[in-house]
């Protein structure tokens, strides 16, 4: 096992990066932390950790940088019009980096975070090996997941994370759940009779920890909490545990798509995803449940929104 490495991060201060920056300083690593302003790169040095600024649309920013790192780990994503093309951009970036130590003779790992919604429908248990049939919304990921990929070879260790929903603190789709409940009414779109694939935040990044940290770990790793959850069973929970009982509306699908778009279709996806290759590094996640911990969840939502 590596013990220490220079690990280049990007996405540092959003929802799964700051999990996983905070895994890998807990690991001993050092994390050099892509940033887009000299006040983030001061907050995040109050914690030990190196920033750089840059941009993702401009990889001249970091490239040079990401290349002197054993490691780097691809969070960010940014959701606006531009975003797919961005992360192809990023990647190209990436590659680069990894293409210049090589060219150096110095091994590297790249981690991309792509998503289980890749997967589309799950009519059965669906592991890393399953075919991908993904929604309109995340269409373009798997080429981008191949991308990263193709670029394993004697000196570079490529991975794909296909994290679940993510849940814990304050961001994210379980989150806004969490939101809804504190004010009364929690929406399911579609009859949420279907389950969702989850995985807690820090769960989620001591897999990334492992993943960089192991020397054979390569290839594509699924990252969920396997409790296979009804939707309507987790918002019945938040639902319980709401101050005043919070009122439960299902939004038909057509209303939803009309809404809230491509994401619509998502969020009714049919889901039991496995984990095994994720297993093999020792990864096993501490929480299991959604509904069964909602009262700690509940606290660390509110506990996270005081913080910030």
């Amino acid at each position: 096992m590596v013990l220490f490495m220079r690990i280049f991060l990007t996405g540092a201060t959003g929802y799964v990066g700051t999990a996983v920056l905070d895994a890998i300083v807990r690991a001993g690593h050092e994390p050099l932390a892509l940033v887009r302003t000299p006040e983030t790169a001061e907050r995040v040095a109050t914690r030990g950790v190196r920033p750089v600024v840059g941009e993702l649309a401009a990889p001249e920013s970091w490239v040079e940088v990401a290349a002197t790192c054993e490691a780097i780990i691809h969070t960010a994503f940014e959701g606006t019009r531009q975003g797919v093309s961005l992360d192809r951009l990023t990647i190209d970036g990436l590659l680069d980096a990894a293409r210049r130590r090589t060219e150096a003779g110095a091994a590297t790992t790249l981690v991309y975070t792509s998503g289980i919604w890749v997967l589309g429908d799950t009519l059965e248990l669906a592991d890393e090996t399953a075919p991908v049939n993904p929604p309109d919304l995340v269409a373009w990921r798997p080429s981008h997941e191949q991308l990263v990929l193709d670029a394993a070879s004697s000196a570079v260790r490529a991975a794909v994370i296909r994290p679940g929903i993510v849940y814990g603190g304050a961001r994210g789709i379980v989150a806004d759940l969490l939101k809804e409940g504190g004010n009364g009414l929690i929406r399911i779109i579609g009859t949420g009779t279907n389950h969702w694939p989850c995985v807690y935040d820090r769960d989620l990044a001591d897999l990334y920890a492992r993943v960089v940290a192991n020397p054979e770990a390569q290839g594509i790793y699924h990252a969920t909490d396997e409790a296979d959850e009804r939707v309507e069973d987790i918002v019945e929970a938040i639902a319980e545990h709401s101050k005043t009982r919070a009122d439960v509306r299902r939004v038909p699908i057509a209303e939803a798509r009309t809404k809230l778009g491509p994401i619509a279709d998502a969020l009714v996806l049919d889901q039991r995803v496995r984990s095994p290759r994720a297993r093999t590094l020792g990864w096993e996640p501490t929480l299991h449940s959604i509904a069964g911990n909602v009262a700690r969840l509940l606290e660390e939502f509110r506990d996270a929104r005081a913080a910030a």
